[in-house]
């Protein structure tokens, strides 16, 4: 389904509903294997971490932000429902724009970095000069998502295969090729770059959970939260690892700033001219990782204006989004200079302090307050049940992201708690537990019965009338 078709950008009605459950697997796998995973990865082995702690910084730390994004796309199938629509519940019509400003500039952010990636991969493939490198790359993924989101799931499904393969040649080649007891030997054990890696690896993946539904929510009711999550868990975290893993082991062995070019020489001297292999099989992921961001953040700043402004839906408007947002993206990878592993450690601080509050929040209303009973209708409705705004959630974000800038540490700002650790970073393990128990004690007060009451009349005929 092209990009300049009528998909809703909302509800997606039952009879419409296709596709198979483990086509998550590979979607989910390549959202990871590329090369701004690696990048992640890489990180506190630059810093100076061995690759022992680093590698278990890595694993520990996606699986940690993998739980938080599976159990997010279990919501699609049941509701049918992008995510940032969920969060309307929570934090009301209004209120919701909070997080989906958030996620615009996610998206963007992302983009960016990408781009900047592909820029240091087409140089090192193809001699290509850094600034056209991100001008064509961003191109040439705005139209990917433009000829269409069912084509990009296609893509997925084949290359999710040739990088598997690229990836056993690289493990294959990793125990053949290098003095295990050496290399992993344990050195000390720096806690600050330990927790930098683990988090930054947990923001990483929990930076899908802001679309993960988006793409499931195609998918039939009849899936179920189980099959949902499992697969899901499965593609993101083995594609996760395996990335950054990589990119630790590259970083570790060839300390260039530059990852793209530590990534090829540590394939090269497994095996003459398997950089160029890796680097290309790692780039094509990249294209449709950045194609899907650019579908995604058109869709939500369509989303934004609607929630303000009626928009009127079409080829006109989904194809000016798409272009806003992919001028701000290559706005800002040009304009960012520098180390582009310094630049994607700030930013996934970033996410973290931002998305851990909401994250908490979203989860804790679908599995805990609600138990998945929404009306569809009223998530549509400026002055539903749900309101413009809805003080609980936003009360519950404020005060779990409160809580957390004890523990901040940015270059700005390091906070009491952060400096007594000797500049770690644990804000996370702050806000999710206070923004989920601040929620909970403040639905304790909600007319729940009320609400549940209403959805039957407010969602007669769903399937057979238009939502909006």
């Amino acid at each position: 389904m092209a990009l300049v078709e009528s998909r809703s950008i909302d509800y997606v009605p039952l009879a419409e509903r296709r596709g198979k459950v483990h086509h998550l697997w590979p979607v989910w796998f390549m959202g990871d294997a590329h090369l701004a995973t690696l990048a992640t990865g890489a990180i506190s082995v630059v810093g100076g971490l061995d690759l022992f702690w680093s590698s278990l910084a890595v694993t520990g730390g996606c699986a940690f932000g993998t739980v938080l994004m599976a159990l997010h796309c279990t919501q699609g199938p049941h509701l049918g429902l992008p995510q940032m629509i969920q969060s309307r519940p929570q934090f009301g019509y209004i209120g919701a724009l909070l997080v989906w400003v958030v996620a615009l500039v996610t998206y963007i952010g992302f983009n960016a970095l990408n781009q900047s990636l592909a820029a240091s991969t087409l140089h090192e493939l193809v001699g290509l000069p850094e600034a056209p490198a991100i001008i064509l790359f961003g191109l040439v993924a705005a139209l990917v998502a433009g000829i269409g989101y069912d084509v990009i799931h296609a893509t997925q499904r084949v290359l999710a295969y040739i990088m598997l393969a690229a990836l056993a040649v690289y493990t294959a080649g990793f125990f053949a090729t290098v003095d295990l007891g050496t290399l992993l030997r344990p050195g000390p054990f720096k806690s600050t770059l330990f927790l930098v890696q683990f988090f930054a690896a947990a923001g990483y993946q929990l930076s899908w959970s802001i679309y993960v539904s988006d793409y499931s929510r195609y998918l039939p009711r009849e899936v179920g939260i189980r099959s949902a999550f499992l697969w899901t868990f499965c593609g993101a975290f083995i594609g996760g690892t395996w990335m950054m893993l990589v990119g630790a082991f590259a970083g570790a062995t060839f300390t260039d700033p530059d990852i793209v070019v530590a990534l090829r020489r540590s394939a090269d001297s497994m095996f003459g001219g398997f950089g160029m292999v890796m680097l290309a099989s790692s780039f094509f992921g990249l294209i449709t990782i950045t194609s899907l961001n650019l579908y995604g953040s058109s869709l939500t700043l369509l989303s934004v204006i609607d929630s303000l402004r009626p928009v009127r839906l079409g080829a006109p408007a989904r194809l000016a989004a798409l272009v806003v947002c992919l001028v701000a993206s290559l706005s800002l990878s040009l304009a960012m200079g520098g180390n582009v592993l310094h630049g994607l450690e700030a930013f996934l601080g970033i996410l973290v302090y931002l998305f851990t509050p909401w994250t908490a929040i979203n989860l804790a209303d679908f599995f805990f307050v609600r138990r998945g009973r929404y009306s569809i209708r009223a998530m549509f409705m400026a002055d539903g049940i749900y309101g413009r705004w809805n003080w609980r959630g936003l009360t519950a974000y404020a005060v779990g992201f409160i809580a957390m800038i004890p523990c901040f540490k940015t270059e700005l700002y390091v906070g009491p708690v952060a400096k007594s650790l000797g500049g770690a970073d644990i804000s996370m393990l702050v806000g999710l537990p206070v923004a989920a128990i601040v929620y909970l004690l403040l639905c304790r007060s909600m007319n729940l019965a009320a609400e549940l009451a209403m959805i039957p009349d407010l969602d007669r005929n769903l399937e057979t009338e238009p939502v909006r």
